[in-house]
Formats: structure tokens, sequence, C-alpha cells
């Protein structure tokens, strides 16, 4: 290559290319088209006779294909790209650069007296490289300009800047290229369809080794893979699988529309092969391989999740929690607030006045005085044991509790088992809990959805993987939130330089049990015979708060057997307890008055008191003397009293209407409002009871239980009512021993019922025939034994004595029977006879 020569160009050629869309440049003579859609748009690169085009590869790096996405900029982008990379400092990679080098190596070379010229290069921004059109003279050939360039490479080993790694490649286009724009980036499979040369001719399908042969020259072919034998889809294709992405870019571009002449396999008339970038179809070896091992990938992910969990939302929920009990984000604990509100108590003290029931409450806490110093006595103390205040409904347990004897603990919470019972559904549940002690985020919904996917994947691994939890589970994991709430809060107030700073976190809070939280669990036991597990639950964390000296726990129930399930969570320890009862008729009638002149009326016009209080105008209220042994000490009847006194009915009228009232719920509640399915007893139970304390007052329990009435289940029976608040039953030394009514008003309310001579006979005549009933089931089956002993051939004279008990029996039975129906008549005769 002696004679390299740059080509000149006439003028009015040079003007022809300067077209709109198509910017061009000159350097040394050669033309860069810089649009990537070949020349004149056409899509391929002309050319002449003694003309050839090369390809080289790594002009540009391919990591650039993203320019080809913006068409109204990839025009412009290819000129300054082209400039930009053919720098002086850069001229390494420019194909007309080593062309040149080439030339000036090959002057003093065997093939000197060869003289190749280049007339265009064609960047391809795309594929990373450029084509070169040159033309060389009649003594040679292009194959001979092929090997001289290619040797140049390979000796001088031009690597780009941008890949230190490979060097850069040129090979001889044999084909016709195709030179497109399209959106089609390229790809390490190429799909070779053969074509015949002419329309109706036919093409031949190469074979593995003819394809082969043909482009392993251009780079390490990892597969070749033919079109499947039964497929009808025309024209017959193979594809070729290279290591990497370079070595396709030089076949395509290469090869593509290349004649297979009939010596090299292409049949009669020929074969051309047209060759497209293939996107591969990626392994998926990872997602294959997870859903192929559902065994391990699922605890896994159930482990990882969970992980995450704690990680990430547990910190969140402790924070929340701990604002829930310090009350960080109340209005009204703000110091801002608080001031505002002590300025403005002294200008509107004219137009406040204290509440009833504060004024009437402090009656009752000062004769429950002792009760309150007791409840904080042990809380200064290091005990790790439970404190249970137990008292019938309406007693005051929970504002003697949190009101008084707490009044000044700064932290306490109070969780009310109510609504966490009462709820209905796993969700609602976990729900009800969470908002009683500050837990959120809690997503109560991923509960089905667990256990949905739980479902899932048992199906396809023939296991349960545990992904979906029980309510039992999720409440441990909020009150374990609580927990570590609970003790962060008991440790803020250490410092450093305390003098029991060395001691551990379980020693110092031993040490100093005022500064652990006070936890109080509201209704504990309501409702138990629903279930036990929200409430063996709280008592296990409870027992963890204690004996860890996290806090101090103290229990408000109304149920007198909460000793058997407060056992199973600390059998070792003895409950501190407090029971409230009914108040006595002094502190119910002081009560009663202070409610009376705590009325707003009782102050002038001017905001002042009167002379005279509420309580010394009435001249009626000596009648509460009569009237209070009736009503009792319960503190929601003695309040419901006073209102009624206030719009100014008389003591006794007032009392009236309330038993009034209470009868009425007890027909309604126990006697005839509930149908039988949807209660654990009859109408004829209770009225037996009802009957019997009019009588007595109180009741043996054991006695009671002999009943024929109360035979099948009674226990279970007397629990239920006890429960529904009928009656209430005493224990002594833990063991039940009388029944009394449930409210002191039911005791006159029962009378006034037993007073309704219609209702005693209906309900009384139901138990006649209950009575009757069995005492007939009865005879029955003596007379049964009887006909057994008759069909024996020969009596013995051992049953004489049994035959004689049975008939006995049967006498007996049948002489109730008698008595009951007598009554029975009776009690009809009534019932026709009264409305």
């Amino acid at each position: 290559m002696r004679n390299f020569r740059a080509p000149w160009r006439p003028p009015a050629l040079l003007a022809s290319s300067r077209t709109v869309g198509r910017p061009w440049q000159r350097l040394h003579g050669v033309r860069y088209a810089t649009l990537e859609a070949g020349e004149d748009d056409a899509g391929h690169i002309s050319t002449k006779p003694n003309e050839g085009i090369l390809f080289f590869d790594n002009v540009f790096p391919l990591k650039l294909q993203w320019l080809v996405t913006t068409p109204w900029q990839a025009e412009k982008s290819l000129a300054e790209l082209t400039n930009r990379f053919n720098r002086p400092s850069l001229v390494a990679a420019d194909p007309l650069k080593i062309m040149q080098r080439a030339y000036q190596k090959a002057q003093t070379g065997p093939e000197s007296g060869q003289s190749t010229t280049v007339t265009e290069v064609l960047p391809r921004l795309k594929e990373g490289g450029a084509f070169v059109k040159f033309t060389y003279e009649a003594e040679t050939t292009a194959k001979d300009v092929e090997k001289q360039i290619k040797a140049y490479l390979k000796e001088n080993q031009i690597k780009p800047w941008w890949n230190p790694l490979q060097r850069m490649r040129a090979n001889l286009v044999r084909g016709k290229p195709w030179v497109e724009d399209l959106y089609r980036l390229p790809s390490s499979r190429l799909k070779v369809e053969f074509l015949p040369t002419a329309s109706g001719a036919e093409a031949a399908e190469m074979s593995q080794e003819q394809l082969f042969s043909f482009f392993r020259q251009y780079g390490k072919l990892a597969d070749i893979v033919p079109q499947p034998p039964d497929s009808k889809i025309l024209p017959k294709f193979a594809y070729l699988d290279y290591f990497s992405v370079k070595p396709a870019v030089m076949a395509k571009n290469c090869m593509h529309g290349f004649t297979v002449s009939e010596a090299e396999g292409g049949g009669n008339l020929g074969t051309v092969l047209r060759l497209t970038y293939e996107r591969k179809a990626k392994a998926h070896w990872i997602r294959d391989w997870l859903s192929s091992h559902p065994r391990i990938v699922i605890p896994a992910a159930i482990a990882l999740g969970t992980g995450i969990t704690v990680a990430v939302f547990d910190p969140i929920r402790t924070f929340f929690i701990k604002a829930h009990i310090e009350h960080t984000f109340h209005v009204t604990d703000n110091p801002v607030y608080r001031w505002f509100k002590a300025q403005a108590t002294g200008l509107l003290t004219t137009f406040r006045h204290r509440k009833d029931e504060d004024l009437g409450m402090e009656a009752i806490w000062e004769d429950r005085k002792e009760n309150i110093e007791q409840i904080r006595t042990w809380l200064m103390e290091t005990a790790d044991t439970f404190i249970v205040v137990q008292g019938p409904r309406g007693s005051g347990k929970r504002d003697l509790v949190v009101e008084q004897a707490l009044k000044y603990k700064k932290h306490k919470l109070v969780i009310d088992c109510k609504p966490i019972q009462e709820a209905r559904g796993d969700a609602a549940t976990i729900d009800a809990a969470a908002a009683e002690v500050g837990y959120r985020p809690v997503f109560s919904w991923m509960n089905s959805i667990s256990g949905l996917i739980d479902l899932a994947a048992q199906g396809a691994t023939g296991m349960k993987t545990g992904f979906s939890e029980t309510v039992d589970s999720q409440l441990g994991k909020i009150w374990n939130n609580t927990a570590t709430a609970l003790k962060q809060i008991a440790l803020e107030g250490r410092k450093k330089d305390d003098k029991d700073a060395n001691l551990g976190d379980d020693e110092y809070l031993e040490a100093h049990p005022e500064r652990r939280p006070v936890v109080v669990i509201d209704n504990f036991l309501h409702k138990s015979q629903e279930g036990n597990v929200v409430y063996d639950k709280i008592a296990e964390w409870a027992a963890r708060l204690t004996t860890s000296n996290i806090a101090h726990v103290i229990f408000l129930t109304n149920d007198v057997s909460f000793s058997k399930s407060l056992s199973k969570a600390l059998p070792d320890r003895v409950f501190r307890q407090i029971g409230l009862s009914d108040c006595s008729p002094e502190v119910a009638k002081r009560f009663v008055i202070t409610h009376l002149d705590s009325d707003p009326d009782d102050l002038d016009v001017e905001g002042k008191p009167q002379k005279l209080t509420a309580s010394q105008r009435r001249k009626d209220l000596g009648e509460l003397d009569e009237v209070i042994s009736l009503l009792g000490g319960r503190l929601t009847d003695l309040e419901f009293l006073a209102r009624r006194i206030k719009t100014g009915e008389t003591p006794k009228r007032a009392v009236q209407a309330i038993v009034d009232q209470s009868a009425s719920e007890i027909l309604k509640m126990y006697l005839f409002g509930v149908e039988e399915s949807g209660r654990q007893w009859t109408a004829e139970q209770a009225w037996l009871l009802i009957k019997q304390l009019v009588t007595r007052e109180t009741l043996r329990y054991n006695e009671v239980l002999l009943s024929d009435t109360y035979k099948t289940a009674g226990e279970r029976v007397l629990r239920a009512l006890e429960q529904a608040e009928l009656i209430s039953i005493v224990s002594s030394n833990g063991r039940p021993t009388l029944i009394k009514p449930g409210k002191p008003v039911y005791m006159p309310a029962f009378r006034l019922l037993v007073a309704d001579h219609v209702l005693q006979a209906r309900l009384d005549l139901a138990i006649l025939a209950e009575q009757i009933k069995i005492e007939t089931a009865g005879i029955d089956k003596y007379e049964n034994e009887l006909h057994l002993i008759g069909e024996l051939p020969k009596q013995p004279p051992e049953l004489a004595e049994r035959v004689k008990w049975l008939l006995g029996k049967v006498q007996t039975a049948h002489a109730k029977v008698e008595a009951y129906e007598r009554e029975s008549g009776t009690l009809k005769k009534v019932l026709m006879s009264e409305y």
C-alpha cells in the first residue's frame, strides 16, 4: 500500500452533500457521514467496482446506545461525538488514522506498490463501530486490504481509552449491510434467515457446520440453534449465540446480505443470509431456583420479613406506646396550654362550676380513704405481686384507683379489657388491643391475607409454613412491645453520676419501685365465659411485668373467682386484694345531699351562694332515711336517685321509680326478654332464685344446687346469673357459700315481682310443669325396672327389698305429681280470673 490518497471531490458534489438533515464534515478530504440511516436514507451503502467496505469495532462505547432513544437529537449528537472522539489526542481509535498508519508501514513491506484510497467513513454509534469505504486498484483485491489492516491491528493492539481490555478489530464486509437507525439494540444472539436470490426460487437451509465455517471467524460461538424440524415458519432460520455482543455486531455488519454460492452449499441459485439481532431470553436461574424450592424459600422469606418487621416497625411502635403512656401528643399536658389555662382560671371562676360528680364523690373517697392509702403504700414496696381491687359493677373501682390512688402518678397505663373481649373477629380484637396501649402501625388486615398465603403454601409444599399468626401470637407481640416501652420509661431517670449508677437495669428497678410505671387492667374477666384467651395473655404478661420489676400491675374486676385465672400466671404469689362493697347508709345519704347542694341554681345573680342550700330548703329529705336502705349503697343507683330528686321528685317517689325500672329490667333480661338459645339459664331457674331471695334474703349455695330445678348444670347456671348481675355469690376461703341479689335495689324489685299474682302464677306454673316432668320421668324409670324384675321366671328373695324400694319411690313420686297438679290447678284459676 505504497500510495495512500485522500479523495478529491468536486465542489458540486460537496454542495450536493449539504442537504437538510444530513450534517457532515470533512477531515483530510474524507467525508464523515453522521447519519445512521445509510446513504440517502436508503439503509444501504453503495459500492462501485474496485470499492470495498471495512467494519471497525470499538470505535464508540456501546454504553452510548441510549442516545438513539432521542430521535430529535440523534443526528446532532453524532456529529458532536465524532468530533470529540476524533480529537488529536484520541486519534488512535480513528479508522482513518489506522488505515494511514497501516499504509505508512506497508511502504517498506512486501506489498509495496498497492494503492488504497479511503472515500467515506460511516460511524455506527448504536453498534459502537464504523464502516470505512475504500477504493483499490486493479492489481489488488479487497481481501488484501483486509489482510493488511488486520495484521496491523494485531501487531499494534489498539485499545481505546474507555475499553483498555479489548482491542480494536476490523473485517471486510462480504455482504450488503443494512444500515438502519431503528430502535434495535445489539444483542449477543443473531437470527440468520435463509432467503432465495430470486422470486419463486428456493433457498437452501444451512447446516450447523456451514454456519460455523462462515461465522466462527468473527468470534467464539457459544451455540448454534437450528430451526426445529417440525416448524412450519418461513423463511427457514437458525440462531447464532456468541459469548459477547461485539462479535455478534461484527458478524451482523459483515455477513448481512451475503450470498452463499452453490459451491458453498447455497443451492442451485444460491442463498442470501439475512441477519438480525434477537433479544436473548435470560436464563432466570435465580427465579427458577426460588420457585423450585418453596420449602426453603418460603421459611427464609418469612424469617427475612420478620427480621425487617422487628428492625423497622418495632422501634416505631415502641415510640408510639411511650407517647401514649407519657401523653406526649396530648394538648392538655402541654406547658403552654397549662399556662393559659391557669391565667384564665381567675377570669372564668364566675362561670365555671365543679361537676356534681366531683363534689358528690368526695364523700365516697373520704369513706374509702384507707383503701386509697393502702394502694399507695403497696406501690412503694418492692414485692413483685399483683394488686387486685374487686367489687361489683358501679362500686367506683376505676375512679378509686386511677383518679385517687394514682392521682399524682405521672406514668400510668390503663387497659380496658371490655372492648378487647367484645370485639368480633380476629382483626377487630387486634385493633382493640392495639388502641388500648397506643400500638401503631398495626396491620390487622394482614392476618387474613397471611392465612390465604399459608393455605396456598401448604398446598404447594404439603406443610404449613407458619406465615399466618394466631390472635394469641399477635397479642403477644403487642404486649411485648408495651413491656419494652414501660421498661424504657422506668429507666429514663437514670444518670451517670447517681450513687447506684453501677447497678444493672434489673437491680436498679428492683431498688427503686417508685420509678416503675403502673399498669391498670380494668374490667378483667369481663364476659369470661365467652373465652379466656385474652385474659390468659394479659395475666401472663402482667406476671412478667411484676416479676421483672418493670411495672406495678393493678387488676380491677367484679368477678369473685379472679384467683383461678391469676393463679395460673403467678402460682407462687399471694395477691394483694382490696374488696369494695356498697356504701353504708350514712355515706350514701351524704353522697346524695352533696349532689343536691352542688346545683348551680343555688347561686344568686351575683354568683354568690344563697343563704340556704338545696338540702336545707327541701322539706322532704327526711324520707331519705327510710328509702336509702331500699336502694342500698351502689354508686350508680345513688347518682340516679340524686338526679331524680333534683327534678323535683320526693325521695320515696324517686326510689319507687328506680325499683319499678329495675323490676322491668329483670323481666326483660332474665325472664322474658332473651330467647332460651341466647342464655345459659331458663326463666324457671331465675324465678326460683327470685322467690327464695324474697323469703330469706340470702340463700345457701349448696342448698340451691340440691333443688330439682338446678340438678342439671347447676353451678354453670349460677355463675352465668352472677355474670349477668342477677345475683352475687359470696365466697369464704375460696369456696362459694352464699347467694345474694346482684344489686341492693334488686331486693325490693324482687318483692314487687313476687307481689304480682299473675306473674307469679305464670312462672310458678312453669316450675310445676318442669317438676311434674321430672317426677314423671322418674316414675317411668322405676316402672321399667319393676317390669324387668316381673319378667323373671322366678322371683329371688334377694330382690324383695329392691322391689319394695322401687314401689316406695313410685308412690312418693306419684304423690308429688298429684300435689303439683292440684297446685297447678289453683294457679290456672288465677290466670283465668285475673289480668
